[in-house]
């Protein structure tokens, strides 16, 4: 399973395709809204979603028939950015699991920046 190419779909909202990546009875779970998707709700979830999004994979691990993804998501405009953890298996070359962590990006919390602590990692 090519997993940039996933996200590459994913990313460009390509409704016509993203269902081939997964067995017919996958699931996908987003757990910081609580929400909970067969294949075809996911597909209008993120097919759906307002606007026009690109992004990157950052990171990419293997174990055994889990790929888990750390991958950039924003706006092409810029004004929205995420960081998304993905545990994704893969069963016979499809997914047939997705558990996502979608975390939004920006400061440190006012508190944290008074203190003086840390540096911007980029």
């Amino acid at each position: 399973m090519d997993i940039y190419k996933f996200w590459k779909d994913v990313l460009a909202q390509n409704t016509d395709v993203i269902k081939d990546y997964f067995d017919e009875n996958a699931y996908i779970n987003w757990h910081c809204t609580n929400e909970h998707f067969n294949v075809n709700e996911f597909i209008i979830a993120n097919c759906e979603y307002p606007g026009d999004w690109d992004g990157e994979v950052e990171r990419i691990e293997e174990i055994n028939d889990l790929f888990i993804t750390v991958t950039h998501v924003h706006s092409k405009d810029k004004t929205l950015s995420f960081h998304v953890t993905s545990f994704i298996k893969v069963i016979n070359g499809k997914i047939v699991a997705v558990d996502e962590y979608w975390a939004d990006d920006g400061i440190a919390p006012e508190w944290r920046l008074g203190k003086h602590i840390g540096k911007a990692i980029k």
